[in-house]
């Protein structure tokens, strides 16, 4: 089975959901989490760009055909919402998802409920931390409950 893990990248939830499932035939996608990274790729490999709006156009298209691609291929697609900023990104990728009939599993905190009410009514699971998506996954996989 194929995970996409989308969403806040100043965190280590990904990191946390994968240890707990090491033991698991999973296969785990994400998008690329070093910010610099993300926002300078299309630059670095295309050219310079003196208006920021070209430079960060540059960049999300080509993270676009990364994450697309991803989500296509994911059988699950686990969305994160963090404390810290809006991830607009995560919400797209949630309605990319949602199109394509993927099984979503919403990741957020209590102070996000109504805000993403529309993401929570696409998604199949909202959970409240990494181990319920964890938990959740195993589940899925292997019909197992927690010990």
């Amino acid at each position: 089975m194929r995970v996409y893990l989308s969403g806040e990248i100043h965190t280590d939830w990904r990191d946390q959901i994968i240890g707990m499932l090491k033991d698991l035939d999973l296969i785990f996608d994400a998008p690329v989490t070093d910010h610099g990274v993300s926002d300078d790729c299309g630059v670095v490999i295309l050219g310079t760009e003196p208006n920021k709006f070209w430079h960060d156009h540059k960049g999300a298209k080509l993270n676009a055909i990364r994450t697309r691609t991803a989500i296509e291929k994911a059988d699950i697609v686990v969305v994160r919402f963090g404390d810290k900023y809006k991830q607009w990104n995560a919400a797209f990728d949630a309605g990319y998802a949602s199109a394509l009939g993927k099984a979503i599993i919403v990741l957020h905190g209590s102070e996000h409920q109504h805000a993403l009410k529309e993401v929570d009514a696409a998604a199949l699971l909202v959970a409240d931390n990494p181990q319920q998506v964890a938990e959740a996954l195993r589940y899925v996989l292997n019909g197992q409950l927690p010990a």
